[in-house]
């Protein structure tokens, strides 16, 4: 896992997929982070991370669509699955690798509270906190997109699909507000509600509460898709 890890993360910067990954999180950032903490004075970091949540739809199929598509259409795929490691590795290694691309913008994000906290009013710890929860939610991101690149030869349909995924998770509490009122419609709606990510840093927000069951969520979801990706590689070896 340790020699597909540091290959896969060579590979990005190499590529310069990796340096166009960090520099446009960190852009959209910079931007919001002006005007909403310089400009218009609000002292939570955490309302410039809520109101870019929607730049993963396009940072993370760039950084997600080639990591399986690629190789199965290059066929060195073959290569991998062959060599002395087992399919669980594999995919490990190449979901961490992606993980330390997005650490790094996420590590540099870190500057911004203090940056607030010098200019005056400051609330650091919401702000730390939901920089974890940016992370985490963007790590649900990544393993989406890295189990639906594992489903395709094609980065182009990796890409477009994980768009499309993003896309409906970005507008879940819209869409789950057409379902009626009834009484199994409240209940789906409570249910679904939970996969409404942008919840998460809004409680921060407006109530400085972290939701636990949300976190539990996202871990669990990470999980789900690494699993998901595992079982589709693993077919592909043996059929």
């Amino acid at each position: 896992m340790k020699a597909i890890y540091k290959r896969e993360l060579k590979s990005y910067f190499h590529s310069m997929i990796g340096y166009a990954f960090i520099a446009f999180l960190m852009l959209f950032m910079g931007i919001y982070f002006t005007a909403y903490n310089l400009n218009m004075g609000y002292p939570y970091f955490a309302y410039v991370l809520s109101s870019t949540l929607f730049i993963f739809m396009v940072a993370v199929p760039v950084l997600t669509m080639r990591s399986f598509a690629e190789e199965r259409k290059s066929k060195t795929d073959q290569l991998l699955l062959t060599a002395p490691v087992s399919v669980a590795g594999i995919v490990l290694g190449k979901f961490l690798a992606m993980i330390t691309v997005f650490l790094i913008p996420v590590l540099l994000s870190c500057i911004y509270p203090l940056v607030i906290h010098f200019q005056g009013t400051s609330y650091l710890k919401v702000d730390y906190v939901a920089i974890f929860v940016y992370f985490l939610i963007g790590c649900v991101y990544i393993a989406i997109g890295m189990f639906l690149s594992s489903l395709t030869e094609s980065q182009i349909i990796a890409a477009v699909s994980t768009f499309a995924t993003l896309l409906v998770l970005n507008l879940w509490s819209g869409l789950i507000g057409f379902l009626p009122d009834s009484t199994f419609g409240s209940w789906l709606k409570n249910m679904l509600g939970k996969l409404e990510f942008h919840s998460l840093l809004s409680n921060l927000i407006n109530n400085s509460l972290l939701d636990i069951s949300g976190v539990v969520l996202c871990i669990s979801l990470v999980f789900l898709f690494v699993f998901l990706t595992i079982q589709t590689i693993q077919k592909r070896r043996w059929s």
